[in-house]
């Protein structure tokens, strides 16, 4: 299969499309849609609807995905250079000193050679991904992304939307009492909460539920369920740029010069395109919609493969724990897809 979308929710049910695709500003009235966009949200029609869908089973999951025997990919991995992401890291934190900046996140890109096999053997892996993830991919003659995301950006149907706040990491072998006592890990998630209230309020009642742990791939992470009784049905296009970048993945304050800031550091520091997007899915028939953000993946175009990571930039930051985070959560991703 050379054109196909794919979503997994997190209960296990999976849906892939083949392609061609429909470009629609919208997703259609009765569902099966993906919408697939970049970061800067570039794409004016990201609604793709496909040409045939289908329900993702053990069952027939290898006969759908056509895999023709190939082999599970081999990718040698060229070790990641400091010096631009440090100018960024310094050039941040200077600004959140100053109290210009809140928070900004900067993505640091590995990059590596194919050697043989196929990346599309990933699917099958993040199709097996832990029960509290996302499965996302996108793929056309040779070039794509594909993933498994921790990380919720809504759920809507009918007059009820969930998001929920993932930010924070757990520094590699603390207990979970110092995490959950971590000044610098708490704040860095707060400020992500405080943005989420702030913009849902404007939509309806807004609940948050107690700050949890979320455990995957070997990371440890602050989370925050929130959930809005909505006093009117949305349109899941609008709230798509309405919650999008959330300081998660983008910055604070997200004003027009700041979001071009980030961008500009997202342009030097040659970050996929992919990473740290809304991807989603709206199910056929009953009305619910999901978007995640698209993190946790990799990145492929004729032979060369991507792998990102992103830190968030506080007051409290240091680069040497953001640097050992940014690797972290590569090595998280590795050991998701087997490679």
């Amino acid at each position: 299969m050379t054109d196909f979308a794919l979503f997994r929710l997190p209960d296990g049910r999976a849906w892939l499309g083949e392609g061609p695709f429909d470009a629609l500003p919208a997703a259609p009235a009765e569902g099966g849609a993906f919408y697939i966009n970049d970061f800067d949200l570039s794409d004016p029609l990201p609604w793709k609807r496909p040409a045939r869908l289908h329900a993702l089973t053990v069952e027939n999951q290898a006969t759908l995905l056509q895999l023709n025997g190939a082999q599970p990919p081999v990718i040698n991995w060229a070790k990641p250079a400091t010096e631009w992401f440090k100018m960024a890291f310094r050039r941040i934190r200077r600004e959140v000193l100053a109290k210009r900046l809140e928070k900004m996140v900067p993505v640091l890109t590995e990059n590596g050679t194919l050697c043989s096999g196929s990346p599309l053997r990933l699917i099958e892996r993040i199709l097996a991904a832990p029960a509290n993830m996302w499965s996302y991919a996108r793929w056309q003659d040779g070039t794509g992304f594909l993933g498994a995301t921790p990380e919720q950006l809504f759920r809507v149907k009918g007059d009820e939307l969930e998001t929920m706040a993932l930010a924070g990491t757990a520094k590699p072998g603390s207990s979970v009492e110092a995490f959950e006592n971590d000044v610098k890990e708490i704040d860095e998630h707060e400020i992500v909460v405080r943005y989420l209230i702030a913009r849902l309020e404007t939509l309806g009642t807004v609940t948050r539920e107690p700050r949890t742990l979320c455990q995957t791939s070997g990371l440890t992470h602050f989370q925050s369920t929130i959930r809005v009784k909505l006093s009117q049905k949305a349109d899941p296009a609008a709230l798509v740029p309405f919650l999008h970048p959330t300081p998660a993945v983008g910055c604070l304050p997200r004003d027009d010069s700041t979001l071009e800031r980030l961008r500009d550091y997202r342009r030097q520091l040659k970050v996929p395109s992919f990473f740290g997007a809304p991807f989603g899915f709206a199910e056929p028939e009953s009305g619910a919609t999901h978007l995640v953000v698209a993190i946790r993946g990799i990145a492929g175009n004729a032979g060369q493969i991507q792998l990102p990571s992103g830190c968030g930039i506080v007051g409290g930051s240091a680069f040497d724990h953001e640097w050992r985070e940014l690797r972290l959560k590569r090595e998280a991703v590795l050991r998701l897809l087997g490679l």
